[in-house]
Parts: C-alpha cells; sequence; structure tokens
C-alpha cells in the first residue's frame, strides 16, 4: 500500500525514520508521502525524500502555519525538485482560533497563486488540501483560483456524506485517514461509503489519528495505512486485495508516482 500524507518531518519521528519506514516495509507498505506544512519543513521533507528511496515529499504551507516565517521561494525551489509530487498542504481551519482567519485566507490564496505561476512554469503537481470546518468558504476559493479541480485532493476527510458530495461535486478527490475508523464518528465512514472507486484514497496523516484497531498508539505510523484501507473495504463490501489495488492505483496516477501499479481486476 501508498501512504498518502504522513509527516516525517515532525519532532515526533526524529531518529526514528529508519525504524519507521522499516516497519512499514514488513506490513507490505512500499511507499509515503512526508507533506510540508511550513517553508522551512519543505527543506526537511525534501532532505528525508533525497535519503530515503520510499519517501516522496510535497511542498506548502498549513492553514495553522500561516503567521510563522514564510519565504515563497524556499516552496518553489523545493517544488522543483524530482521527488516532490505535490503542493500544500493548503487550506483553511476554524478548529481553533489562531492564526486569524483572515490571515488563512490571505495566505491561501497567495498560496495558489504562486501555484498556478508555478504550474505555467512546468512545475504542474497535485494540491494536497487541508479543511476544518471550512468547506463553505474553501471550496469557492479554489473554485476561483483558475486551477482545475480534478488537481485537488481533501486530506483526512472527516466531514459529512453531504460535505463529500460537494468536494465530488466540485471535481476533487477524497483522502480517508483514521478518523473514518472511529466509532464516534460514523459520518465519515457513510462518506467513505459513496465516493466513487477511482476518486478515494487513504493515508494516516500520522503522527495523528492512530485507527482502530491501534487507537492507542502513539505516535501514528505509515504502517498503519493498512488498517485504514482494509476497513474501508470491509464497509464497501469489497475484497481487501483487491481494494487495496484500487487504492495504490488511484494514488500512483493522483501524484504521478514513479511506481508499477498491479493490474485491477
Amino acid at each position: 500500500m501508498i501512504d498518502t500524507h504522513c509527516h516525517l518531518g515532525f519532532n515526533h519521528f526524529i531518529d526514528k525514520v529508519d525504524e519507521v519506514l522499516k516497519q512499514s516495509k514488513e506490513v507490505g507498505v512500499r511507499a509515503v508521502i512526508t507533506v510540508s506544512t511550513t517553508s522551512e519543513n519543505c527543506e526537511t521533507s525534501r532532505a528525508l525524500a533525497e535519503a530515503h528511496d520510499m519517501v516522496f515529499f510535497s511542498a506548502g504551507v498549513h492553514p495553522l502555519h500561516v503567521d510563522e516565517p514564510l519565504d515563497w521561494d524556499v516552496v518553489r525551489n523545493a517544488g522543483a525538485h524530482p521527488r516532490c509530487v505535490a503542493w500544500g498542504e493548503l487550506g483553511l481551519d476554524k478548529h481553533y482560533k489562531e492564526p486569524d482567519y483572515a490571515l488563512q485566507r490571505e495566505i491561501l490564496e497567495c498560496q495558489l497563486d504562486h501555484i498556478r505561476t508555478w504550474s505555467n512554469e512546468g512545475l504542474d503537481k497535485p494540491i494536497i488540501v487541508h479543511s476544518r470546518k471550512s468547506f463553505d468558504d474553501l471550496i469557492p476559493v479554489l473554485g476561483n483560483s483558475g486551477i482545475a479541480p480534478e488537481r485537488f485532493v481533501f486530506h483526512c476527510f472527516t466531514g459529512t456524506p453531504e460535505q463529500a458530495t460537494d468536494v465530488l461535486d466540485f471535481g476533487a478527490r477524497i483522502s480517508f485517514a483514521g478518523a473514518v475508523t472511529f466509532k464516534t464518528a460514523p459520518e465519515v465512514a457513510e462518506a467513505a461509503k459513496l465516493v466513487p472507486e477511482d476518486m478515494v484514497m487513504v493515508e494516516t496523516d500520522a503522527p495523528f489519528l492512530s485507527p482502530e484497531p491501534v487507537r492507542s498508539m502513539r505516535p501514528n505510523v505509515p504502517a498503519n495505512v493498512v488498517h485504514i484501507g482494509r476497513f474501508i473495504a470491509e464497509i464497501r463490501g469489497r475484497d481487501p486485495l483487491e481494494f487495496e489495488r484500487r487504492l495504490d492505483a488511484n494514488s500512483i496516477e493522483f501524484f504521478g508516482l514513479p511506481l508499477q501499479a498491479d493490474p485491477l481486476s
């Protein structure tokens, strides 16, 4: 399987990346995408991808880090690296009072403007979207960006089936993390049932949101993506191995990963 979204550059994994990746390989995870949250973190992510064959990375600024030092040249240079497979994560987040929501939106629109320019320079990459309590505001911003909707994936989806339908009607893909397995979030599982098979992906968002049956594990690790894939296969009535092949094919196609997808039946 492929973990399409984790944060190996966070402090939770200092001096543990080799161990974490070895554990991932042992359960059948063959690639991970470590996702950047600040311009400084872009450089950390790039170094991890250069050091480990199974690691790819993204370049972008998270909405909860928009009040930290920001250098768009660093983001752009990271995005030009051959192992950078996406922009982001970017978006809006109303869960916390800080950073200021108006600043989040300003930086989001600026970041989308940069991505449109960089795309015209040949750096045409998919875009990882963070949305928490902000679907109604975020989808119009993305729609007005001039960037094709099919380039976006809403990561770590924790919304309702109705919000999932809004995302799909917009034209973006949806990725599910550990929350889909939580008994306290039945609406997320219902959303996972309705996403078309060619529009769904999975991730861990490690070090956060350990899935059932390892929900007490801290930190979460990329190896746990197998639990998420199998859970969604079960609630959709699908054979787990066949569904995992579909998930991998979706991830390889969307992110342009230099990996071979297993044939789909």
